[in-house]
């Protein structure tokens, strides 16, 4: 029962079953002291009375407790056959839980309960641990008291060389550590609160200590062990379009990833490198020109995207910059055609073609490269890890590996679930882009709103209008977004607007085909439930719309206003919403009005939502902490982090005496799944 409602297997895992809080059982207060404001108490009292109230779903048992000051009601809507057996009018019983108020009097729900046997000593505790525990295990006699009787047992049982210590003795010493036996008696049954936060300061490092020294090994065997092609030289190709065929000038931040890329694949080891950088910002030039980089080396290069219309914008874009310099680009998708595909194929096979741009279709069985050098994948979180790993097995010395992604990570989140890649952020936008007015608009301003697209597509412009998917229901998001599109047909009829409408119950070659229309600018308006394909490319459009913007989460409000503001003239996102909001809701307004900045709204996005809902972080036990929390204690990740720099630094193969315990740990605790490298 324990496996299956809490993941509980073995007497370790009991161990790392924490308390959520501890009652201070020292006080026990009088029922007259009870106000309002109180939160949770623990009284002391004679059981008055008890009756069950109620049939069948609506039975409950409620009772009233006295002491010396006054009265306080008990309920109780589950357990009811236990709770009976307990209690006994005229019994004297130490009561505590979250009070409530019904009715102006005080009350406890589901209390905590033990029966008052004469001269027991109040208080006996300092500290009780409170567990969580679910509703069958409480039917089952497994609430969380009984889980602490279990964990107390355990640890009276268990001695100091049982629970060995897998941090090093210097280690311990220098941060003022407990050791590791203490840390566990410590966070369960604590005499004092300091010895508490002591516990839970040791065990919180060796959480994130732990998860950077997997991280840093597996990046240090990568570096030491792997092999990688090599890109000696940087050639004519990337010199001619570097000095004489950019359309702009590179910025600060761009010309320093090519660098770390340039160093990465001329050692010889396989590069593994996330480049993240905010919509807009310049990513598909230093994708080009790191390819270019192969073909001056003989090698060929393969860039992959998640969609057609995404893999086509990504050719259309690459094939013009490189005409002007002889360097044959091909296209591969689903859809191109099968003399194309077969001499594409032959080409690729021969080495003759040097550029592969595709979709999924570019890791079919048929598809081989004579000397495949570098595979650079377009939002790498939307392929799956055995669809990625085909394309490695397509040459014989694994190609060096560049993932781009347009969802900007906190760092903090980055140096956890992303710190055994090397990692590069293009942190600047490149000059000549307007940034983005956003504003937001109440439900009652829809007329003003509907003027002013007017007024921007009659200068030209397009728009997009994105309703949000509610993933509870399918059928009402249909519903909503068939309303909205009725409504905006009303505000924009035809035969002067035309709007394409995209939404997930479309067929894939209806949707493409009302992408393109859009993009290719036969209709002014795209209306759509789901977010516009990440990347896509619609200079003209500058008015994003977004309805019901409350629904949205930050990173999704940050990416969908990236669709516009990416030609010369100047852009807008309105942020729609109905008048009452929550503190959340207007928090996430706030913040997408008042910055433009991508990093810093993953950031408040990190803040506001915690890592595990972070769009784009992967699979990870990177991020499974019990204790630690990558938001609230970044200070201690700094030091764990370094910590494990400095320690692999010193012993990269930890074999000296005091870490050989760390390594074996380490061993352990390795886990069935291995998300480690991208590749």
């Amino acid at each position: 029962m324990l496996k299956k409602e809490l993941n509980i297997f073995t007497f370790a895992d009991l161990l790392e079953h924490y308390p959520y809080r501890h009652i201070d059982r020292t006080k026990v207060n009088l029922i007259s002291e009870i106000t309002p404001q109180s939160e949770f108490v623990q009284v002391a009292g004679v059981l008055v009375n008890f009756e069950v109230i109620g049939q069948k779903a609506g039975r409950r048992i409620v009772a009233e407790l006295k002491d010396k000051t006054g009265f306080i009601e008990l309920t109780w809507f589950q357990g009811l056959g236990w709770v009976q057996k307990l209690l006994e009018a005229g019994q004297s019983y130490l009561v505590y839980g979250r009070v409530t108020y019904y009715n102006g009097k005080p009350q406890i729900v589901h209390p905590e309960l033990e029966l008052l046997v004469p001269d027991q000593q109040l208080g006996k505790n300092y500290l009780e641990p409170i567990y969580s525990t679910t509703e069958k295990l409480k039917a089952r006699g497994l609430g969380g008291r009984q889980i602490g009787k279990l964990t107390q047992l355990l640890l009276t049982m268990l001695r100091e060389k049982d629970i060995e210590e897998i941090l090093p003795v210097s280690l311990l010493k220098q941060l003022n550590l407990v050791n590791r036996f203490n840390a566990f008696k410590q966070i369960h049954f604590p005499q004092t609160i300091a010895e508490h936060e002591q516990a839970v300061k040791r065990l919180k490092f060796e959480e994130l200590f732990v998860a950077q020294m997997r991280m840093n090994l597996i990046r240090s065997q990568r570096h030491r062990f792997s092999k990688g092609v090599i890109f000696e030289k940087v050639g004519e190709y990337f010199n001619e379009l570097y000095k004489n065929h950019l359309p702009f000038q590179l910025t600060g931040a761009q010309k320093r990833v090519i660098k770390e890329i340039r160093a990465d694949t001329a050692k010889g080891k396989q590069m593994n490198r996330l480049l993240q950088g905010d919509v807009g910002s310049g990513k598909t030039i230093v994708a080009v020109l790191t390819m270019l980089l192969a073909v001056d080396n003989g090698y060929q290069a393969c860039l992959m995207a998640p969609t057609e219309i995404l893999a086509q914008q990504h050719y259309q874009t690459i094939s013009g910059q490189l005409d002007k310099i002889g360097v044959t680009v091909k296209l591969l998708t689903g859809s191109t055609k099968t003399a194309e595909r077969k001499r594409t194929l032959q080409e690729l096979s021969e080495g003759v073609l040097k550029i592969l741009i595709g979709t999924h279709a570019v890791i079919e069985d048929v598809v081989q490269f004579k000397n495949l050098g570098i595979v650079i994948i377009d939002e790498q979180h939307r392929f799956g890890v055995a669809q990625r790993a085909r394309l490695w097995q397509k040459a014989e010395v694994p190609p060096h590996i560049l993932v781009m992604t347009a969802t900007p990570i906190p760092r903090t989140l980055a140096m956890t679930a992303y710190g055994d890649l090397d990692y590069s952020v293009i942190d600047e936008l490149p000059p000549g882009r307007q940034p983005i007015t956003t504003v937001h608009r109440y439900e009652s301003h829809r007329s003003k709103v509907m003027d002013f697209i007017r007024a921007e597509i009659d200068k030209g412009r397009q728009v997009y209008i994105i309703f949000p998917l509610i993933e509870e229901s399918s059928k009402l998001d249909y519903e909503n977004l068939m309303k909205g599109y009725e409504n905006v047909k009303a505000w924009f009829p035809e035969p002067r607007y035309w709007i394409s409408m995209v939404h997930g119950k479309q067929p894939t070659d209806q949707k493409e085909l009302n992408m393109r229309r859009f993009v290719e600018h036969d209709t002014q308006i795209m209306v759509s439930t789901t977010v516009i394909e990440v990347g896509v490319n619609v200079p003209n459009a500058s008015v994003m719309v977004i309805e019901s913007a409350e629904k949205f989460g930050l990173s999704q409000l940050h990416q969908l206003r990236g669709r516009v503001g990416r030609g010369s003239e100047k852009s807008y996102c309105i942020l729609l919403t109905g008048s009452k909001l929550g503190n959340d809701a207007r928090e996430r307004i706030r913040i997408m009005t008042s910055t433009n900045n991508g990093f810093e709204i993953a950031e408040k996005d990190l803040e506001l939502r915690g890592p595990g809902e972070i769009d784009g972080t992967r699979q990870s036990g990177a991020l499974n902490f019990r204790l630690a929390s990558i938001v609230q204690d970044r200070a201690v990740f700094e030091v764990a982090k370094n910590k494990a720099l400095e320690l692999l630094e010193n012993d990269p193969d930890l074999v000296s005496a005091e870490n050989l315990q760390l390594k074996k740990f380490l061993h352990y605790r390795k886990g069935p799944v291995q998300w480690s490298k991208i590749s």
